[in-house]
Order: structure tokens, then C-alpha cells, then sequence
């Protein structure tokens, strides 16, 4: 049940509202002053408090609601006063009041008010819970002096609004540096919206980034915005921008340019206001060498560029990754954490982790789904026990490029056998698209057949 305090040196006000609002179905309580509100707060929670500026003889209103806001108070508080001015009210709005109604009361607009500041607050909180699950959930994990490094650098840019370029291998996180970038601009409070070019049809991206009219295409049987005006105001991050085709390269480099746009099939120009973020696991000179991609949409993008290192090269952050991981899927699963015994950090720590983070994050989880005993040994970790191929097999390859490609070819045939030969089901459970799942299976020369 709601409960409510009230706070007024009027005997009367206190009896009438007390009576009102326990007819509506709330607990209540009442004080008549300052100090015993305070007082009663030390003891006990109130969804709300009606809490009347003129209080005597003792502190007032005002500074009964400093005083609540500095020990961290977080009811909804609504100040009444016979002789409210707009002074008044500011300085109560300052100080964190929801809401300011004077007297004589109006019983219905009172208990109105009550709430509505109770159903506000409760928002905030729920508010505030997803904010945290969602700031866990992104987390930058790790000690070393890479992500310290990363951390500063995307402290100092973030308050900009500069086009920022990450690069980095596959699984380094990529995406999780765009949303703490946004999480720490003055767009924060306003979408984080992505795109992934790898994802999308070849014929459909530029209807995704810049939207359609009405007619524009067969199927198109409504107007539909595209991702630039609904970023408008906010964050956009371009993931695996190395995929886009000339044509949208083309029409992205003018929008960035004048920052407006013509959706496919209109003439009508939209002017936007958008942060634009990417990201690439493509080796972008490369690209532009061989005029794949245009040089001057790179100089575009490539404002502030972030180079994500890759996990082997800061494996003295992998036991906080481990915990953070176990942690996080035991919770998800209704499990207790497990124990790592120090040889099975060991061992992880002296891996290669050619899928960097995103893999070690799969094999955590596994762990915690299959693994039945408390501690983890060496033998239960699914990439160390005797039937796999040792990490070290990986120095046979002339070079890195090689040993990345028969890693890469090994772990999808391996997946592509878990889901019988499904490359949607591989696919989902690889954490990467369709489309980009084919598209690596033919330049790794895997036989994609009639999986579907």
C-alpha cells in the first residue's frame, strides 16, 4: 500500500486530508512539523509527503525539504502554502518538489496530485533499474592500460559532437565504445539508434538509412522514416560501414556533408541534426586501394578515429572478464557463480581468443549452462580439455591472416554441425547475421548448400 505523510501545523488540515486520503486507499501519517517529519523518516519510507511551507515555530518547508534531498530522501514531495508565491515555488522546484498547491485545498485536485507524484516516482525508479541493467549489460570491463587508454579517450571526445570511426577486430566490442561515447554526449537522453550494413539487404539499406516515400518501390504501401530523421536530435552508429555499396556511400557522404537528406522516391529534402558513429572490422585502406570504399566519406567518418585492441593483446584483463561473464549468466540462468580455480584462469589467460571478447563471453556461458560441479578446472573449459586442438597448433600458419582464417573456418563448420547443417541457427548462435554468416562461409570456402 501507498503511504503518505503529511506535514502541516494546522491540527485541522492534517485530520481532513488524513481522513480523505485513507478513504482512497493510502496509509497515512501526519506530523506537524519539520523536525518530527524528519524525524519519522529516519524510521520509515513514504511514497509522498505533502509537506506545507509555513511551518512554526522550527525550520520551514523549504528547509525541511533541503534537509530530506541531503539525506537522501527520495519520496515524491508536494508543497502546500496559503501565501505561495512564484519565488516560492521556483525555489521549491529547485530543490526537488514535484509539485506546488496552495490553499484553501482542493481535496480532489490534492488527492490527484498524490498520484501522480507516487505513479512519476515509481516511473524514475523503474527508469533508473533499466538504466543500471542497461549500463551493466554495456559495461567496459578490464584494467589494463588499453582500456584505461579507451576509457580516457572516450571521456575527452564523448561531450562533442565529432564523427568518431572505431575500428577493430570482430568480438573486440566495438559496439559497446559507440554506446559509452553516447552514454557520455549531451545526447544521452535522446536514442541510441544503430544500423548494421552487413545485415541488410544490398537493395534495402539505403530505405533503412534515409527512409521512403509512399510508392517509392513495390511493397512500399506506406511512407516510412528512415534511421537519419528518427537520429535526428540523437546518436547514429554505422556498424560494418566497409559493407555499404557505392551508391549509399555516395548519398552518405553528401548527408554528412549538409546534414539533409532526400528519403528514396521523394524530392522533399529533410534536414537532420545526428551524431554519427561507426564501426569497421574491415581494414578500410585496403578498401579504398581497390576503390571498394570512397576515400572522402573515410575523411568524413574518420573525425576522431578509436582503435579497439584486440583481447590477446590485454589477456591481463581476462579474470575480470571471466567473473563479469559468470556473474552475469549465472544470475540470467538461476545459477550460483562458479568458482574458477586459478589453473583455469591460467589457462584462459593463455589462449589466443582469435573471437576476442564475444568468444570468451560464449565460452563463459557454456560454462555456466553445462558445467555441473562448482569449481572450473582446466578439463571443463570447452576450448582446454583434451579432444580440442591445442592453442598453440595456431603457430603453424605463415601468418596471422591464415591462422584467422582456419580458426574461422574450423569454429563455423563446428557451429554449422551443433545446428545440422541451419546457417540461420548458426548464425544466432555465432551473435552475427545471416548475411554476414554466407558471406564469410564462401570467402572462407565452406559449401553453403541448402541450409537455410
Amino acid at each position: 500500500m501507498n503511504s503518505v505523510l503529511i506535514v502541516d501545523d494546522e491540527r485541522g488540515i492534517r485530520e481532513t486530508l488524513t481522513g480523505v486520503l485513507e478513504d482512497e486507499g493510502f496509509d497515512v501519517e501526519s506530523v506537524a512539523s519539520g523536525e518530527k517529519c524528519l524525524t519519522a523518516l529516519e524510521t520509515g519510507h513514504f511514497s509522498a509527503i505533502l509537506l506545507d511551507i509555513w511551518l512554526g515555530p522550527g525550520i520551514d518547508g523549504l528547509e525541511t525539504l533541503k534537509r530530506l534531498r541531503e539525506n537522501g530522501c527520495d519520496s515524491a514531495v508536494i508543497m502546500i502554502s496559503g501565501h505561495g508565491n512564484i519565488e516560492t515555488a521556483v525555489n521549491a522546484t529547485k530543490l526537488g518538489a514535484f509539485d506546488f498547491i496552495e490553499k484553501p485545498l482542493s481535496l480532489e485536485k490534492t488527492v490527484l496530485t498524490v498520484r501522480n507524484a507516487i505513479k512519476q516516482r515509481e516511473l524514475e525508479r523503474v527508469n533508473a533499474q533499466l538504466a543500471e541493467q542497461l549500463s551493466e549489460e554495456y559495461a567496459m570491463i578490464g584494467e589494463s592500460v588499453a582500456m584505461r587508454a579507451l576509457r580516457k579517450q572516450i571521456s575527452i571526445v564523448a561531450p562533442s559532437d565529432g564523427r568518431v570511426l572505431i575500428s577493430g577486430e570482430s568480438g573486440t566490442g566495438k559496439e559497446l565504445v559507440a554506446r559509452a561515447i553516447h552514454a557520455q554526449s549531451r545526447r544521452r537522453s535522446a536514442p541510441f539508434v544503430e544500423i548494421n550494413s552487413a545485415a541488410i539487404p544490398e537493395e534495402l539499406v539505403e530505405s533503412e538509412l534515409f527512409g521512403h516515400a509512399r510508392g517509392a518501390f513495390s511493397g512500399a504501401t506506406s511512407a516510412k522514416k528512415g534511421k537519419f530523421e528518427i537520429a535526428d536530435g540523437a546518436t547514429l552508429f554505422l556498424d560494418e560501414i566497409g559493407d555499404m555499396s557505392p551508391r549509399v556511400q555516395a548519398k552518405m557522404l553528401r548527408v554528412l556533408e549538409e546534414q539533409r537528406f532526400e528519403p528514396v522516391g521523394s524530392n522533399t529534402p529533410v534536414k537532420v541534426d545526428v551524431r554519427v558513429i561507426s564501426a569497421t572490422n574491415k581494414p578500410l585502406a585496403s578498401l579504398i586501394e581497390n576503390v571498394d570504399f570512397r576515400v572522402d566519406l573515410f575523411y568524413r567518418l574518420n573525425v576522431i578515429p578509436f582503435q579497439i585492441p584486440p583481447l590477446r593483446d590485454r589477456l591481463e584483463d581476462v579474470p575480470m572478464l571471466v567473473a563479469h561473464f559468470n556473474r552475469k549468466f549465472s544470475i540470467g540462468y538461476g545459477k550460483k557463480p562458479k568458482d574458477f580455480s586459478a589453473a583455469s584462469i591460467e589457462a584462459l589467460q593463455n589462449y589466443a581468443w582469435l573471437g576476442n571478447v564475444r568468444e570468451l563471453k560464449n565460452t563463459i556461458e557454456r560454462v555456466v549452462i553445462m558445467v555441473q560441479k562448482t569449481t572450473v578446472e582446466p578439463d571443463d573449459l570447452p576450448r582446454f580439455n583434451a579432444s580440442d586442438e591445442p592453442p598453440a597448433s595456431s603457430f603453424r600458419f605463415p601468418s596471422f591472416k591464415d591462422a584467422t582464417d582456419a580458426y574461422q573456418r574450423e569454429f563455423i563448420l563446428h557451429k554449422l554441425a551443433e545446428a545440422d547443417g541451419n546457417v540461420s541457427k548458426a548464425a544466432e548462435s555465432m551473435g552475427v547475421d545471416r548475411s554476414h554468416l554466407y558471406r564469410r562461409m564462401k570467402n572462407l570456402g565452406i559449401n553453403t548448400g541448402n541450409s537455410t
